[in-house]
């Protein structure tokens, strides 16, 4: 009968932290895990993660809660709890009685007689039992929203990051195209250029500086959160008992640990009107007809950029790269030499890529890099980000609205990009890899 009772309690504890289960999960695989120590072990949702026991990847990261056995843990639990109840050291010294009600004013263990007593009558009592399973679902109640803190704040460290790192290389970018449009332009308009580039680098210091200091504001912040969610965890698994008289202040800390949350920097910078530019560009304007076909969407995107969605696409979970559907349109005619300007409207939607692309790129088997030469809006995690392909970076500037300007100089190499209604330069692509006929293309699904 012991050894029945060994192995059926075997089944109840977690591989990971060899206590019994808290919150339960079972993964597709089969094996199950505490939550917490689910977490704690697999915390990033958008890295593929692999059982530690089959070595099988799991499928998802949203897990419900394995009721059965959640309650086989339970009754486990209560025979534990009554077994210290009725032993020698838990009696009364005044009655000879079994402690088995808890006073939460108190926080202490006492006889029902010690209760009911004058000195404790007026105290909040309950049976140690439901006092103990209230307090570890108050628990688990707080370790989940504690763990959207973490992952919400652990996703903006990783793109602050990425923004902290590439920074100073877009700001470098950024007054090279300011420069070559100001190349085109008469020399009078020197004044202009050196201002333009003095508040650059200005406002590209003081946004670099704020970067450094929010990278390691959510840096710490993680710790922390991480620390207070283990502290959490540990207190859950506590036998009923020693949690009751152990509990203290713990949830009023873990709340304390959520009060302030680091928000990402607004790492935008002030647009660049230059004068002329658009005067310029107007010189070489065509006119343009777009024409339907379809590709998948996944084709732009590569690196830190996957994850963002252009067009019909769908970004699925985020460990897995679904190839959905996306609508494109492209110009009949071809550009093998000279200068060409166009317009498209985008209106106020905010998923979409345009610009040039080699002529019949998937007959030719043109590297994807050489291929397209585009500025991209896409939706992720609820905020708007701008990119260009080619080479593939987010452009940190304001989502454009209305109609986006194209300039194309195939001799020079360059794609250049403006927002037409603000008359400001977004970007240039330099140094293009133009192999062959270049088309104008746009990909969007709402055109």
């Amino acid at each position: 009968m012991d050894r029945i009772l060994q192995v059926f309690q075997k089944e109840l504890i977690c591989s990971i932290c060899r206590n019994y289960f808290i919150d339960p999960i079972t993964i597709n695989c089969g094996h199950s895990f505490c939550r917490p120590c689910f977490n704690l072990n697999w915390p990033n949702r958008s890295v593929l993660a692999y059982c530690s026991e089959c070595r099988k990847a799991i499928q998802k990261r949203e897990f419900h809660t394995n009721v059965t056995l959640k309650e086989m843990v339970l009754i486990v639990r209560q025979a534990s709890l009554w077994q210290f109840l009725r032993s020698r050291n838990n009696r009364c010294r005044i009655h000879m009685e079994a402690r088995q009600i808890f006073c939460e004013d108190q926080r202490s263990l006492f006889c029902l007689h010690c209760s009911t007593s004058q000195q404790h009558g007026a105290h909040r009592h309950g049976s140690v039992e439901e006092a103990a399973e209230q307090l570890r679902e108050k628990l688990l109640k707080t370790m989940c929203s504690l763990w959207e803190k973490y992952y919400e704040n652990d996703r903006n460290l990783k793109v602050e990051t990425i923004t902290y790192r590439t920074w100073e290389v877009y700001v470098t970018s950024k007054g090279e195209a300011i420069r070559a449009e100001y190349d085109q332009l008469p020399p009078f308009l020197y004044l202009n250029e050196h201002h333009h580039l003095e508040r650059l680098q200005r406002e590209g210091k003081e946004i670099f500086d704020q970067l450094r200091d929010s990278v390691a504001r959510m840096a710490n912040k993680r710790e922390l959160l991480r620390v207070m969610y283990t502290e959490l965890k540990e207190m859950c698994h506590k036998p009923d008992v020693e949690l009751l008289l152990d509990f203290g202040d713990i949830l009023n800390r873990s709340e304390a640990v959520c009060v302030y949350m680091p928000q990402p920097v607004k790492a935008e910078l002030t647009a660049v009107t230059i004068p002329g530019m658009m005067t310029r560009f107007n010189l070489f304007k065509v006119n343009i007809t777009l024409q339907h076909r379809s590709t998948p969407d996944h084709v732009f995107l590569q690196g830190d950029l996957i994850n963002l969605r252009v067009g019909c696409g769908s970004q699925g979970a985020p460990y897995t790269s679904p190839l959905a559907e996306c609508f494109y349109h492209w110009d009949a005619q071809t550009f093998t030499t000279g200068r060409h300007y166009w317009e498209i409207a985008v209106g106020d939607t905010c998923d979409w890529a345009l610009g040039v692309s080699c002529n019949d790129w998937v007959q030719e088997n043109v590297h994807l890099h050489k291929a397209f030469y585009l500025l991209g809006c896409a939706e992720t995690d609820m905020h708007h980000k701008v990119f260009t392909t080619s080479p593939h970076l987010l452009q940190y500037v304001p989502r454009p609205t209305g109609r986006v300007g194209i300039f194309l100089d195939y001799e020079g190499r360059s794609v250049t990009f403006v927002n037409v209604a603000k008359r400001t330069l977004i970007c240039r692509i330099d140094f293009c890899s133009f192999s062959s006929h270049l088309r104008p293309i746009l990909c969007c699904s709402h055109f």
